[in-house]
């Protein structure tokens, strides 16, 4: 499982890694909803589960369910969930989160995360994270930093991730080129850097993805799992 075996031995949809990730926080600034409140329900498939770098599902395919409920005021709450591997408990990762988001020429969010991992209690913990966001043309970018206070559940250290995106689309094509980078330092990562670059279509109201995804360390969490490789994910939101 993700940190957890790292964590026994020294110390979980997606912003370092864009094709299988950690759960999105809900800002869809063009998109209006038809009251105050707005509910989207997200479903996904990926061919390995990489969070930040690293494969949490041990380069198995994964299964990835979400439901984001979002205030006009620009509150929100959600859950979001994925099968994982090498967990002494039950196979899977459930991330509850919460926060607030809004900007219009820059978007903002800030929130907080709480993973859980049903079976075994002792590997949750909270993470805050800030996101800010432009567009400029076809060119969308984003910066993420995410900081995990020091918990008894991560030996009892923090840790500091920042990331950045970027996603350029083909005029009058549904497709889309992304790239990203992020660098992690503390108790999930020793100046840890993971990138990816890809490529997303939007077809028939489904998300295709194909990404390329690395980092600079190799056994990160369970040896071998932070490997090259390509991800493949297709999602569906309604």
């Amino acid at each position: 499982m993700r940190k957890m075996i790292f964590k026994l031995a020294a110390s979980c949809v997606a912003l370092g890694s864009i094709a299988a990730a950690a759960p999105a926080f809900a800002q869809d600034a063009e998109e209006e909803a038809a009251g105050p409140i707005d509910i989207e329900v997200t479903v996904a498939a990926v061919s390995d589960y990489r969070f930040r770098g690293v494969s949490l599902s041990e380069k198995d395919p994964a299964f990835q369910p979400g439901i984001t409920v979002s205030h006009e005021s620009g509150l929100y709450v959600g859950a979001w969930a994925s099968n994982i591997a090498d967990n002494p408990g039950d196979d899977i990762e459930v991330d509850l989160f919460a926060g607030f988001s809004g900007g219009e020429e820059v978007t903002w969010d800030v929130g907080a995360t709480y993973y859980m991992y049903p079976g075994f209690s002792s590997a949750n913990y909270v993470e805050l994270i800030g996101k800010m966001g432009t567009t400029y043309g076809p060119l969308e970018w984003g910066v993420i930093a995410a900081y995990t206070p020091s918990q008894d559940n991560i030996g009892n250290q923090d840790n500091f991730y920042v990331g950045t995106t970027a996603s350029v689309g083909i005029p009058d094509s549904p497709i889309k080129f992304n790239t990203s980078i992020g660098f992690e330092d503390g108790a999930f990562g020793d100046k840890k850097l993971d990138w990816s670059l890809g490529i997303s279509a939007d077809v028939a109201g489904f998300t295709l993805g194909a990404a390329y995804i690395d980092t600079n360390k190799r056994g990160v969490y369970v040896p071998g799992d932070s490997k090259a490789t390509a991800v493949f994910s297709i999602s569906y939101t309604f």
